[in-house]
Order: structure tokens, then C-alpha cells, then sequence
């Protein structure tokens, strides 16, 4: 038996969602920023994808050093990979926060306006590529982007063409088709000149060999060499998250708690639709001696 933390990726953000961190810990990123981290996190600098990331990042290391106890693995949806490989012992938070300010600030200039991404809840993955092959096209580029369920996948593109595709969906049945509040065409070709940008900032940075497990979003397996998971983090925002398979992969190794730290619950629900057995919780809303409890019980299972 084994433990998983899972860090979520954006649109699972929430204004004040630093406010009650310890203050160390946001002492020590505002110090390595050069800003104040606690006005990264209201509603008006939300509408910014640095500030975003930057905040699930910080959310994501404080809730973890508070759990204290090691997990077996960690893995995170898009920008939640770098908490994940904080955690992991393979990327120091100091950097984390220069390599995530640099994400953000990059994937915002390459599409201010104009795109964004899209979830279809309802059908799979077959019928949503036989719409985005519909409507794709150099001038209203749309591709998929993340596959988080059997019957849940998100789209990323040009305004224009998600609407197409939206319409068309829901004309075969979609449950619900909702634009997410993202900004940016993440996890698709759109993304790739950035993602060469931040690879050259990668190169100018030490990471170590994960100590604990570090499941890849988009590989849906372990990354245990440091260049590869340079490559991993680098490229990640232009890559499709298979988040489905990445909770697969854990559960088959044995992965029995998960435990998605905050903000909010959505990779927990998605989560129990792969846990036959076992115990998936979210960090908000959940005693922190109960989770605590949790880690330690997994632990002592296999000494």
C-alpha cells in the first residue's frame, strides 16, 4: 500500500487563498520574488496567469511541509508538477518560484486575449476528436488538452473554434460543456515556442533525483532521471495532461490514499472513479491530525 499528494492545476484557484498559510513560508517566497506573495491571491491579480500559478505553487509546498510525513509518490496537473517535484526533493522551492514567475509571465504574452480552454463532461474521448478534427484549422486552431476521465476531457484553442466545438458537443449529448477560467491555450502545440523558452531557463538550473516518487501528468509514469524530468517540467504546458492514466498508473502501483492538497476538491472526485479500494480525501475541509493519521497508517503498512 501506498500514498499519494496530488497538486492541481489552474482553475482550481481562489482568492485568499494564502492568508492563512504559515508565515515562513510566505516570507521565504516573498523574499525570493522581491514582492509581496500575499497580493498574488485577490480577485483582481488572479485575472493573471503568473500570479495563478505562482499562488497554486506556494499553496501546494506550505500544505505539504504541514502533513510533514513523506508520501510513497506525488503528481501534479500542469503547474501542479512543480509542487509535486518540490516535494519530491527534486527542484529547491527558490527556483520553483523563478521558473514558475518566468511560466506564467511567458504563456500570458504569448496569447493575451483571444483563447482559452474549454471541459466536455459527457463524451469520450473518440467523439470529442472527431469534433476537434471538425473544426480545426491554422486561422481557428483547437486541440485536446487534457483527458481527466473516460467521459471527461478538456479543450484548448482560439475562442472561435472551442465555441464551434462547444455547440457541436452539445448537440451529441454533452452533460455539460463550461469554459474554464484559464487564459491561455495550455497542454497543445499552441504553446510550444514558450515552452523552448522556459527549457532554456531549465538549463541554467540544478534538479536532483526525485527521493520519493514523481509521477509524469502527461507520461502517466515515473520520471526518475533528472534530465527527463527537466524536460517534463519544461514542456508540460504544452503537452496533453493524461490525468486519467496518471491516477491509473498510481493506483496500479499500489497507491491506496490520495491526498490532493488545495486549493478545492477536483481531482479528488475525479480520482474515486479509479479507486476501488483505498481512501481519497481533499486537504481543505479535512482535520490536519486526520490526514496526518492517514499518512501514518499507509506508512506503517509497508515499513
Amino acid at each position: 500500500m501506498s500514498s499519494l499528494l496530488v497538486f492541481p492545476g489552474q482553475g482550481a484557484q481562489q482568492p485568499g487563498m494564502l492568508q492563512h498559510l504559515p508565515r515562513d513560508l510566505l516570507g521565504e517566497a516573498s523574499d525570493v520574488l522581491g514582492e509581496d506573495v500575499l497580493l498574488l491571491d485577490n480577485a483582481a491579480a488572479l485575472q493573471s496567469t503568473r500570479a495563478v500559478q505562482l499562488c497554486l505553487l506556494i499553496a501546494g509546498v506550505a500544505a505539504a511541509r504541514q502533513l510533514a510525513m513523506p508520501p510513497d509518490y506525488v503528481a501534479g496537473l500542469s503547474i501542479g508538477a512543480y509542487p509535486a517535484a518540490v516535494v519530491a526533493g527534486a527542484l529547491r522551492f527558490s527556483d520553483a518560484l523563478q521558473l514558475v514567475s518566468l511560466r506564467g509571465e511567458l504563456m500570458q504574452q504569448a496569447y493575451p486575449q483571444g483563447y482559452g480552454m474549454t471541459a466536455i463532461i459527457g463524451l469520450d474521448l473518440v467523439t470529442v476528436e472527431s469534433l476537434l478534427t471538425r473544426v480545426h484549422s491554422a486561422e481557428r486552431p483547437v486541440y485536446l488538452a487534457n483527458i481527466n476521465a473516460d467521459n471527461q476531457v478538456v479543450i484548448a484553442g482560439s475562442d472561435g473554434a472551442m465555441q464551434q466545438v462547444a455547440e457541436l458537443a452539445r448537440s451529441r449529448g454533452a452533460g455539460l460543456v463550461k469554459r474554464l477560467a484559464v487564459s491561455v491555450p495550455s497542454h497543445c502545440p499552441l504553446l510550444e515556442v514558450p515552452a523552448k523558452k522556459l527549457a532554456a531557463a531549465f538549463a541554467r538550473v540544478t534538479l536532483q533525483t526525485p527521493k520519493i516518487g514523481y509521477l509524469s501528468g502527461s507520461r502517466a509514469r515515473p520520471v526518475i532521471k533528472v534530465d527527463a524530468l527537466r524536460d517534463d517540467l519544461a514542456f508540460n504546458m504544452c503537452r496533453v495532461v493524461d490525468w486519467r492514466g496518471t491516477v491509473q498508473s498510481a493506483y496500479e502501483r499500489g497507491v491506496r490514499l490520495q491526498i490532493e492538497l488545495p486549493p478545492g476538491a477536483v481531482l479528488t472526485g475525479l480520482a474515486r472513479r479509479v479507486f476501488e479500494q483505498g481512501t481519497v480525501i481533499a486537504f481543505d475541509g479535512a482535520r490536519l491530525d486526520t490526514l496526518q493519521a492517514l499518512m501514518h497508517e499507509e506508512g506503517s503498512r509497508h515499513p
